[in-house]
């Protein structure tokens, strides 16, 4: 049975004379740099000249420096920063400034995975991976508790990397609520493939797609929303505090019956090996290698297919149902 770390299993001392430059102040570099320093570490944040995250970062009570001038004066040195400009800023900014004995800190073991960045012997390399949006992870923090999170040692030239990783999860708050241990492979290959067949791909392919058959049929699009977006976070939110045993045990007899009986002709074999087909590209690098070509070209791709979402009738009819529901909040409403 895989072993949880908590509190007791921490140190914060094996950080407490070490300063930590979170590079990055987004959705996770934020929440992160914000724990570290509340847990009484010394924290700084790295940023581009002219960031717009810079004024924040101030104001939430933090030092901010370039990124070069941070990467000097850090001992620890957290990338969090999108994946695909990763390697470009540590390379230009980072490396000149790393130390024997540092530390590189990954929230996501993409880039050392995939050899988009190769760090020197003489630094340790781990992770510190929160299993949840940066927004949750600064709230929980704040009441008291925290979001499980992973570790992972890539590369221990001190001796002490794995007591810095727990101690490091420890601040961020992932001990209050459990910690796991992993390699960066397995926990980039996991991700990567969550992302693209089921939490991210599947879902939002499965969701339009049955919206357009409702429609197609001659059903309302209305109506189509409700019964094919709308309702997926009650399911979900069931789903996330029972696991399915407890989504079943909710739902009416008519919608575990139809669900247990229908729900594998969808999701059948040919899903199935769709499914391998993506792991297979993500275990050999296939994905990785287009997805860095990708960004070094401006996200061509990606920002077509983002305009062509905005665009789907879904999301159309979607903008003014959401409009009569202000209790949702959505800051994309909001724009």
């Amino acid at each position: 049975m895989i072993e949880v770390y908590y509190d007791k299993d921490a140190d914060l001392g094996a950080l407490k004379d070490k300063t930590i430059a979170v590079m990055g102040y987004g959705s996770q570099g934020h929440a992160q740099a914000q724990n570290l320093h509340d847990s009484g570490l010394n924290v700084i944040v790295g940023l581009r000249e002219g960031s717009r995250r810079w004024i924040q970062a101030e104001n939430d009570g933090l030092k901010v420096m370039i990124v070069e001038d941070a990467a000097k004066e850090a001992d620890v040195i957290q990338i969090l920063l999108p994946d695909e400009i990763q390697s470009t800023v540590y390379e230009e900014k980072i490396k000149p400034g790393l130390k024997a004995g540092n530390a590189l800190v990954f929230s996501h073991g993409f880039n050392i995975h995939y050899n988009q960045i190769i760090p020197p012997a003489d630094v340790d390399v781990y992770m510190v991976a929160p299993k949840s949006p940066g927004h949750l992870v600064r709230r929980t923090y704040k009441e008291g508790a925290g979001v499980p999170g992973l570790i992972a040692v890539y590369q221990n030239a001190t001796g002490e990397a794995r007591t810095m990783a727990l101690a490091h999860a420890k601040g961020v708050g992932c001990t209050r609520a459990g910690v796991l241990e992993t390699t960066f492979g397995e926990e980039t290959e996991t991700d990567l493939f969550g992302e693209q067949v089921d939490l991210c791909g599947g879902v939002s392919s499965l969701i339009k797609t049955s919206f357009e058959v409702l429609v197609e049929a001659g059903y309302r699009p209305e109506m189509a929303y409700f019964e094919t977006l709308h309702e997926m976070k009650l399911i979900v939110d069931l789903i996330h505090e029972g696991g399915l045993e407890k989504m079943w045990y909710s739902v009416s007899n008519t919608a575990e019956y139809g669900g247990l009986t229908v729900g594998p002709k969808v999701i059948n074999e040919e899903s199935r090996m769709a499914m391998y087909e993506a792991l297979d590209r993500i275990q050999n690098g296939e994905f990785a290698r287009e997805f860095v070509l990708e960004g070094k070209t401006n996200h061509p791709v990606l920002t077509a297919m983002e305009r062509q979402e905005r665009e789907h009738p879904i999301e159309v009819v979607g903008r003014e149902l959401r409009a009569m529901m202000p209790w949702l909040n959505s800051e994309l409403n909001e724009e």
